[in-house]
């Protein structure tokens, strides 16, 4: 039992039921203002530690709907996609997880956003403002359910099928380039600024990246070294010639009899025993545990 498993035990109902199409309809609202207001809105909107120092402390959760990277009707129908997309990961998943995974999402950005923030302030001296946006979040919502099923087939725009996992592989090296991409603009004035740039822009999608990364390493169910042994143990029994034709598939512990010696002989085996060890009818209630 992880540690997840006991948060929804304690937690699980508080979850909220879709909490995906929230975020998607939050960022087509920012989409929209992007356009009306020519970003006027979102300069109000956007995450920034200083104004937020100063008391606009809305920024923390408005930032949600903000736009930067305008990729047209092809973003659109993307964030589309991702509302079938979430509702499959979701099932998944189940509501809570969901929950951890975008909210988790949500938290670790404003954290990093911080700590970009205080850390070149005092290293470099210069407090550097992180661009974020919830994109590189939903956008790892897909990865999440690549990792989840990645044979799976998705229809991409609803019209071009491929395989969740080739897509996983062309969104990290799409991810990579833009890091790239980030880095190599700055790094024309120098190593510096090339960091310096990467950390402005590059953040959200290393926090994204980030998230993904957390959340199914924390997720994964870890054994006990009880279990473990247990877990060889059985595996090793499982690799033994048991059901080969000339082999016999029962044999009793005690006694070494087996089903060729008398088929009418019924096995099973102790739940008390180490080792899953098997006795006949004769033994099975007889016998000492060890």
């Amino acid at each position: 039992m992880n540690w997840m498993y006991k948060l929804e035990q304690k937690w699980g109902r508080y979850a909220i039921h879709d909490l995906h199409k929230y975020f998607v309809f939050a960022y087509l609202i920012g989409f929209v203002l992007n356009y009306i207001g020519d970003g006027i809105f979102l300069a109000y909107l956007s995450f920034d530690v200083g104004a937020i120092l100063t008391g606009q402390i809305w920024r923390l959760v408005t930032w949600v709907v903000c736009v930067y990277n305008d990729s047209g009707i092809l973003g659109l129908i993307f964030m589309l996609c991702l509302l079938s997309m979430g509702q499959s990961l979701q099932q998944i998943l189940g509501t809570f997880r969901m929950n951890v995974y975008l909210l988790g999402g949500v938290l670790l950005n404003v954290v990093g956003g911080f700590l970009v923030y205080f850390g070149s302030w005092l290293f470099i001296g210069t407090p550097l403002p992180v661009v974020l946006s919830m994109y590189y979040i939903l956008l790892s919502m897909f990865m999440a359910l690549a990792i989840c099923v990645p044979d799976a087939t998705v229809n991409l725009y609803f019209i071009l099928p491929i395989k969740m996992k080739w897509m996983l592989i062309v969104y990290y090296l799409e991810l990579l380039y833009e890091l790239y991409i980030y880095y190599s603009v700055g790094a024309s004035s120098g190593v510096t600024m090339g960091i310096v740039t990467l950390l402005i822009y590059g953040s959200q999608i290393i926090l994204a990246l980030l998230n993904l990364a957390l959340f199914f390493f924390f997720s994964k169910i870890r054994l006990s070294r009880k279990q473990k042994k247990r877990q060889r143990e059985f595996q090793s029994q499982m690799r033994e010639p048991r059901f080969h034709s000339n082999a016999p598939r029962h044999k009793c512990a005690i006694c070494g009899r087996t089903e060729k010696d008398d088929p009418n002989l019924v096995f099973r085996y102790c739940s008390k025993c180490t080792g899953n060890k098997e006795y006949c009818q004769e033994h099975l209630f007889t016998h000492t545990h060890n």
